[in-house]
Formats: structure tokens, C-alpha cells, sequence
């Protein structure tokens, strides 16, 4: 598993607070918002009050789950992901917004466990069309005093461990927009 690099962005893991689910509606993506929104990419909230894509390095509220809307036509629409410049109403999305949930996301290089309480940010934003998850990692060449994500340990699994090329890792948000920053240790 950690020897191949198979990143699935941000997958939500667990809760401190004890409840593990997307939580909708959260703020709406834009009708014809245009940039794509995939399964596992963290999310934030603009000047405006929509959702959008957080960049590597911005403050982020939680992973995006999905989103219903009405389409051009007026048909009830589900998806896993917002694919850029959507006409849509009625939009509603869904993500995990707990500034206490815990996601496992794949290292692009090997971490000890020396990095457990260290930040890093996620690689550049990308995602698979037609699966609609995201296709990201944690970045570790951007570890830094305050980034997006903290370390908390290493994600259970057969074949997985510190040292390894490709690790999987637990991460909480360190730079939640709805809770102060968090320092690293």
C-alpha cells in the first residue's frame, strides 16, 4: 500500500467529537463556479459566502463530500463532485466541517515518525472526472511552523508504516477557519 503513491485526497477518518458524517447544507458552491470540486478536496468559505476549492497553504474548513442541485433543465442532480462552470439552482453541498475530524491522506514521500505533531499543506489540487475523488496528497517538502495539517499519528493498515515511501498518515486541520491557528510542536 505504501510503497505506491495512490493519493485519494482527504478521507475522513474519524471524529474527537464522536460523529463521523458530512454535514449539509453547508454553504453552497456558486451556479457556474469554475473550478472543479472533487470528493476529499478541502474546502473553505469565500468573501461572498460560497464554498470553493482551498488552495495548499490557505485556511480551510472541512472536506467536501458532495452536492445536490437542480440542473439547467430543473432535474434533481447528486453528485460526489462539482465539475467547473455548472449551471445549476438550489445547490446544496456537503462536507465535513467538525474543526476536531481526523483524515487520513497519503504522504508523496516517506515520513518518520519524527513527524508526528508537524504541519504540512497538500500538494496542488487535482481529481478524477469520472470517479469524482480527489487525487491529491500531503505535501512534505511544505512542512512549516503553520501549514494546513497536523500530523497525528500513522493510518492503521496492512503494509503501512512510518519509513515507508508512500505513507498514509492521520491529520487534523491546523488552520480551520472557524478556530484559530494551532502552532506546531
Amino acid at each position: 500500500m505504501s510503497s505506491t503513491y495512490a493519493p485519494l485526497g482527504l478521507r475522513p477518518a474519524y471524529s474527537l467529537s464522536g460523529v463521523l458524517r458530512p454535514f449539509g447544507p453547508t454553504p453552497a458552491i456558486e451556479s457556474a463556479y469554475a473550478v472543479n470540486v472533487y470528493n476529499g478536496y478541502p474546502i473553505a468559505v469565500n468573501a461572498n459566502g460560497f464554498m470553493v476549492a482551498a488552495a495548499a497553504g490557505a485556511r480551510w474548513l472541512g472536506a467536501f463530500s458532495g452536492v445536490e442541485y437542480k440542473d439547467a433543465l430543473n432535474k434533481p442532480t447528486y453528485y460526489n463532485r462539482w465539475l467547473a462552470n455548472t449551471i445549476a439552482t438550489e445547490v446544496q453541498s456537503y462536507a465535513t466541517l467538525d474543526p476536531y475530524m481526523v483524515y487520513q491522506i497519503q504522504a508523496n514521500a516517506t515520513l518518520s515518525v519524527a513527524a508526528i505533531g508537524q504541519q504540512y499543506d497538500w500538494e496542488a489540487l487535482s481529481g478524477n472526472s469520472v470517479t469524482g475523488l480527489a487525487t491529491f496528497g500531503l505535501n512534505v517538502a511544505s512542512a512549516a511552523a503553520n501549514a494546513g495539517m497536523r500530523v497525528i499519528g500513522l493510518a492503521p493498515g496492512p503494509d503501512n508504516n512510518w519509513g515507508d515511501l508512500f505513507p498514509v498518515v492521520l491529520v487534523m486541520a491546523s488552520e480551520h477557519q472557524y478556530v484559530a491557528d494551532i502552532a506546531s510542536v
